[in-house]
């Protein structure tokens, strides 16, 4: 056939192309091809035939999630720190599976349960710092509990230390000639893991528990900006942003950042109307919560400027304080998270893969949704803790100490000493 087509396609008196010939000609189609799609590189987006086809996979499943989302959110803390910890472990999983070898997996085995341990041991230190005091409070009623409870607590450090000493030892033990090289590189793989992802996507746990809203507004606003940016470079995309992401644009960059800080802006007025989203959460209990909203919630007043048109039905408008924070956040996320996302797609070019899994259609794998949020995650616990935490000391603040720190005895004791000192004030 192909023989056929090269002699149909030869001129007379034109000798027929050898098979070096053919080769050279399709060389040539090829580098053609190229130089069109260069010349055309502003509008290759546009003329992709496949990518309503794209869109409508990946808005399908992203409605999908959503709607989970929104469930675990009404549901409250705890399912949303279980949905965390499940996306984690898929993340994990995925990354974990970038780099490994079967040949080599096949002569080292129980391997690749080391990678698992360091995995729980990190999980068990990390919660265990941020939730210690909700599960304090937890248990205060049942004294057996609360004793083998604050026990843990008190031995955590120790207790991970031990879990990761005798992984280090697990590692050293089953080292095995000829495949040095590849165990190494699969120890620090793991631990790149744990401290790229794992430690940051964690912070996202102290935001829930510090109040769902400052868990779902960044969240939400780095799924606005993808969005933003996904559909406005695909109508508009003309000019390339990074080298990194050949379909992101300048266009669909620009648009989703505007996008981005006027959702901030609208959404951090609607969340704070629910004292479901705003109330801390301070134990592991799932019942409604209730809470004196504090001035951050608390609207105040402004007057419009004097050059307003008279026609314009409002003079005052009532804004949060927290939606001037909330600007931050929405800055934040339009300008620097996405980096995280260029940096997932150095990563993918520099080991030539799509993708990091394929567990949503439409998306790729857990990694490729949540490379941003991480980012995202560490910036709204640190700013949430510098900007926004109140930090002077309160009744409420002591009590969770003495509950923490003091044994029941230790309680009781502090109770008669505060009652003679009451006594003689009195």
């Amino acid at each position: 056939m192909q023989r056929d087509s090269g002699a149909g396609d030869a001129t007379p008196g034109t000798p027929s192309p050898t098979h070096g010939g053919r080769l050279r000609h399709r060389k040539r189609s090829s580098e053609v091809l190229s130089d069109v799609n260069k010349a055309n590189g502003a509008n290759l987006l546009l003329n992709d035939q496949n990518k309503y086809k794209s869109m409508l996979v990946r808005t399908y499943s992203s409605l999908w999630m959503m709607a989970g989302f929104v469930f675990l959110i009404y549901m409250g803390h705890l399912y949303i720190w279980a949905m965390v910890v499940v996306i984690q472990i898929f993340m994990a999983k995925e990354l974990f599976n970038l780099l490994r070898k079967a040949n080599e997996d096949r002569q080292l085995p129980g391997f690749r349960m080391l990678n698992w341990h360091f995995f729980f041991t990190a999980m068990l230190f990390t919660y265990g710092r941020f939730l210690s005091r909700q599960l304090v409070n937890t248990v205060t009623s049942d004294k057996l509990l609360y004793k083998l409870v604050s026990g843990v607590i008190k031995y955590q450090m120790f207790i991970c230390y031990f879990l990761y000493i005798a992984g280090f030892v697990w590692f050293i033990v089953t080292l095995k000639k000829k495949a040095y090289k590849y165990q190494f590189s699969q120890y620090a793989w793991t631990h790149m893991i744990l401290l790229m992802v794992f430690a940051q996507s964690s912070f996202t746990v102290a935001n829930i528990f510090d109040g769902i809203f400052w868990f779902l507004l960044p969240a939400s606003l780095i799924a606005i900006n993808d969005v933003a940016a996904y559909f406005f470079g695909f109508f508009f995309g003309k000019t390339p942003l990074i080298k990194l992401s050949p379909k992101k644009t300048w266009e669909g960059f620009i648009g989703a950042s505007v996008t981005t800080m006027l959702s901030a802006f609208v959404l951090a007025n609607f969340m704070g109307h629910f004292q479901w989203l705003t109330c801390p959460r301070k134990d592991l209990s799932t019942g409604w919560l209730h809470c004196d909203p504090g001035p951050m919630f608390t609207p105040e007043s402004y007057s419009l400027p004097g050059w307003m048109p008279q026609w314009f039905p409002w003079r005052e408008v009532a804004i949060m304080p927290v939606q001037w924070h909330a600007l931050a956040l929405g800055l934040f996320a339009s300008i620097i998270a996405p980096f995280g996302g260029f940096f997932a797609s150095g990563f993918k070019r520099a080991f030539k893969f799509k993708d990091f899994g394929d567990s949503i259609p439409g998306h790729g794998g857990f990694t490729d949704r949540m490379d941003c949020q991480m980012v995202m995650a560490v910036f709204a616990y640190i700013y949430y803790q510098s900007f926004v935490m109140v930090q002077d000391l309160s009744v409420e603040t002591i009590l969770e100490q003495i509950l923490r720190n003091l044994t029941v005895e230790e309680q009781h004791d502090l109770y008669e000493q505060l009652g003679k000192l009451l006594a003689r004030a009195n």
